[in-house]
């Protein structure tokens, strides 16, 4: 399937766009591991704001590589143009910002709910001991938003990277490290699972 005028099929470039993903989730996590292995592992307050700290790494390493891959994507564009007999680009700024966000919201929701299900086999019964029995539930309704959100961060980014709009950038920017943030304590509060049992990438956002 073709993506407006572009050759590239969609699903390649959503595969590209998760690659750069990936790879922050991967540095993302190597951070937060070092970080829990040079500390006192049975501090609890400590392992809680190391956890706080993964995230707010783990969203500004998405946020570089979400410029990275912008950066990538208008050189390749000024290269199409030359080649293009029309001289217009073959994929606007508008369809590569939304694929951009959608991908990340993709892989992010995957990996997001693979954890909670692979929680979810076990062992033990979520609310055995008291634990809210809508800790799934919760879960996929936050996967789901962000899926969303991830879209509409992307298409904002893109956006005002191409109009140099700061404001936006920063606007981007923190309402992750917010979402982020209150999705941890959300989690962390509901979870049957310790602090220290849950990783930047048990619900990457």
């Amino acid at each position: 399937m073709d993506f407006g005028d572009s050759k590239l099929p969609l699903s390649d470039t959503i595969k590209i766009r998760a690659f750069f993903w990936l790879v922050s989730l991967l540095l993302a996590s190597l951070i937060w591991f070092i970080s829990v292995q040079l500390s006192d592992r049975n501090n609890g307050q400590l392992q809680y704001g190391l956890l706080l700290f993964g995230a707010a790494v783990s969203v500004l390493l998405q946020e570089a590589f979400r410029f990275a891959y912008f950066k990538l994507l208008k050189k390749a564009d000024e290269g199409l143009v030359t080649l293009s007999e029309d001289g217009h680009p073959p994929i606007s700024i508008k369809q590569m910002a939304y694929v951009s966000g959608l991908s990340f919201g993709i892989i992010s929701g995957l990996f997001s709910v693979i954890n909670i299900l692979a929680d979810s086999i076990g062992p033990g019964t979520v609310g055995i001991h008291g634990d809210s029995p809508h800790y799934f539930i919760t879960s996929a309704f936050l996967t789901m938003a962000l899926v969303f959100l991830h879209t509409f961060w992307g298409t904002i980014f893109f956006d005002a990277c191409e109009k140099g709009r700061y404001g936006a950038l920063g606007l981007v920017v923190t309402s992750h490290l917010v979402t982020s943030g209150l999705i941890k304590v959300l989690l962390v509060q509901s979870s049957p699972a310790s602090s220290e049992g849950i990783s930047p990438g048990n619900q990457q956002t």
